[in-house]
């Protein structure tokens, strides 16, 4: 089934419940592995302080400005690939963050990718596990969802949805103000919340404020 990218042409506060349920597809020399996708959150361009995209375009996240039904990665933590599906008309930047999801196929292969996974819930149990299990990289970014090896098919939303801020998020892109993260009420897969937590730096000896 090819997408039909006009359902993904609003902004990613409105396309983020109606992905919940929705298959993504990833295919490799070494077999596909699919996804039911069932927890998301959305960002919104330069209306949202937790964006890639709220200071404007440059060449990193230049993806999430084009055209909708493409896939945003980019790299956290100097170690985790995170990806988003792109959607709202060209030059809004808005994206929808790939938080956890069910495998429905492929299960062995993403038990072979995922080995320190104890159950299968946890395959795919946050963004960073999802593109793990899925073998989605970094150099996966910009991949039309229509036209390349990763996939999406739309559900339509036919799901029961919940919401609540974003995990990790901080400032004001964190709070209650930004209910955008969405997931499937009682599914096992879904990561557990965490707000934003500080990391302390350690004194250091070339720290002029110490």
């Amino acid at each position: 089934m090819s997408l039909n990218r006009s359902l993904l042409l609003a902004p990613s506060f409105e396309v983020a419940p109606s992905l919940l349920g929705s298959i993504l597809t990833v295919n490799s020399p070494d077999g596909a592995v699919s996804l039911r996708i069932t927890e998301v959150e959305a960002y919104h361009g330069s209306a949202d302080p937790g964006s890639h995209a709220f200071r404007g375009k440059t060449d990193r996240n230049a993806v999430m400005f084009g055209e909708p039904g493409h896939l945003y990665t980019y790299f956290t933590y100097g170690m985790h690939t995170c990806a988003n599906v792109v959607c709202a008309p060209e030059g809004q930047a808005s994206g929808c963050l790939l938080r956890a999801g069910e495998i429905v196929e492929g299960i062995e292969l993403a038990r072979f990718r995922r080995q320190t996974s104890r159950a299968d819930a946890d395959l795919a149990k946050g963004p960073a596990r999802l593109t793990v299990a899925l073998g989605i990289t970094l150099d996966d970014g910009g991949a039309d969802l229509a036209e390349s090896r990763i996939s999406l098919e739309l559900c339509g939303g036919n799901t029961e949805v919940a919401t609540g801020p974003r995990t990790g998020v901080s400032g004001l892109g964190g709070t209650a103000e930004f209910p955008w993260r969405f997931w499937i009420p009682g599914d096992r897969t879904v990561s557990p919340y965490k707000a934003h937590s500080p990391k302390k730096r350690e004194p250091s000896e070339f720290n002029p404020r110490r």
